[in-house]
C-alpha cells in the first residue's frame, strides 16, 4: 500500500476514504511487524481519520 497523505486524503470523497481506510487497515494487518509497509498503512489509517473527523456528519 502507498501512503495516503493528508492532500490525497482531503480531495477525496467520504465514501472513497471509508474504503482507502478499510484498505489500509487490511495492509496494516498483513504487513510484517517494523516493515515499512506497515508504518505507511498506520500513517495513512491516521490521516484518512484525521480527514474524516474533519468533516461534517452524514457527508
Amino acid at each position: 500500500m502507498t501512503l495516503v497523505s493528508r492532500f490525497e486524503a482531503a480531495s477525496r470523497s467520504t465514501a472513497e476514504l471509508h474504503g482507502l481506510l478499510a484498505e489500509a487497515f487490511n495492509a496494516f494487518a498483513a504487513a510484517p511487524r517494523g516493515s515499512q509497509e506497515r508504518r505507511d498503512a498506520l500513517q495513512s489509517m491516521c490521516n484518512i481519520e484525521n480527514e474524516l473527523a474533519t468533516r461534517a456528519p452524514g457527508l
